[in-house]
């Protein structure tokens, strides 16, 4: 028999693939779905930082007599209030207006009910914060785990590398107080050091690292003349970069490694387990095939595995990581003169 089960986050997934945060993980008939189709875990859609502060902004000023109504507060507030991204000022003054922080709470408690794999809330967050009002409730609500969704682009003159950096310590040190479910963080890759900056994360407590979020990048129409929105999904040759370091890390750091972006087939689900990924987040190809794709995958690795006799997730993870190969080179090189010369 061929077992796929692993652990992940200290939780017990029946295999190591996960759907990742998405507007496809919002709604109770997905999440059905998902559990339906096989999938080891589900992250929730994420709720902004920017959000969560609103509305706590709200909940104190309810009882102001000068507020004639809930939408005067919004609307007086939302002048006010410091958006970091303006895609999460898009996301307040639109969805948030019909998806309140207590709708993401009963989305979890009744996900719990209906689902039986884990299920990980998700915080898109950028700042220090005092996460005793949500956190904790996140954790009430059910949530097996918590995702911290932390991505800063080191484009301030005014602050340095370190500077940057100590963000995300902050934002692990803070969320950590409140609550005792496992906490991951989904990291982007703009550090001076990213090696030491991840092992150094590692060591915070957090029980996992999600290597890398996707960001949004913008482009431009040179038709138009204005800035516009590149490709918004990944595509199926994006894994590389994420291969390299869940292979360089594999084994260095303190928690468990789950490799993201560019992951739409069995076989790139496979080289991550390879490199030592624990788990591997998928969305993308959701959107292209939806959640039918799901069985395809899961029934490719078993049939590989079967192939290459191996029983379980465990005889071969990792089997590939940099302190495992003959050659640590290979994931360290950034040139390769053989491939090169061959090109005049």
């Amino acid at each position: 028999m061929i077992d796929l089960s692993c652990k992940y986050l200290g939780l017990q997934l029946k295999n190591p693939l996960i759907v990742g945060s998405s507007g496809l993980t919002s709604s109770i008939e997905n999440l059905k779905t998902i559990a339906q189709m096989g999938a080891g875990a589900v992250v929730l859609k994420s709720i902004f930082e920017e959000q969560i502060k609103f509305e706590t902004e709200i909940f104190l000023q309810s009882d102001n007599p000068e507020m004639k109504s809930w939408q005067e507060a919004f609307q007086g507030i939302v002048s006010k209030t410091e958006f970091y991204y303006e895609e999460a000022y898009d996301y307040l003054t639109g969805y948030a207006k019909e998806h309140t922080l207590n709708h993401y709470l009963s989305s979890i408690s009744e996900a719990k009910k209906v689902i039986d794999i884990p299920v990980i809330a998700s915080i898109n967050c950028s700042t220090q914060y005092d996460w005793q009002y949500f956190a904790k409730r996140i954790q009430d609500a059910g949530a097996d785990a918590l995702e911290l969704n932390v991505y800063l682009l080191p484009s301030d003159f005014e602050k340095s590398g370190i500077d940057n950096e100590n963000v995300y310590f902050d934002i692990i040190k803070e969320v950590k107080k409140y609550i005792t479910i496992p906490v991951s963080l989904k990291t982007g890759y703009y550090f001076s050091s990213v090696a030491q900056t991840l092992l150094r994360l590692s060591e915070t407590g957090i029980a996992g690292l999600t290597l890398f979020n996707r960001p949004y990048n913008p482009d431009i129409d040179i038709e138009h003349l204005q800035i516009s929105a590149s490709n918004m999904f990944s595509s199926d040759s994006e894994y590389s970069h994420s291969l390299r370091w869940v292979a360089l890390l594999a084994g260095k750091l303190k928690c468990d490694i789950a490799a993201s972006t560019g992951i739409h087939n069995h076989e790139t689900v496979i080289k991550q387990l390879l490199a030592g990924a624990d788990a591997v987040h998928m969305v993308s190809v959701f959107y292209k095939y939806h959640f039918d794709v799901l069985p395809q995958i899961i029934n490719g690795l078993e049939s590989w595995m079967l192939h290459h006799n191996f029983n379980s997730i465990s005889d071969f993870k990792g089997l590939l990581s940099r302190k495992n190969v003959h050659n640590p080179a290979s994931y360290e090189r950034v040139q390769f003169l053989r491939l090169f010369s061959s090109i005049e």
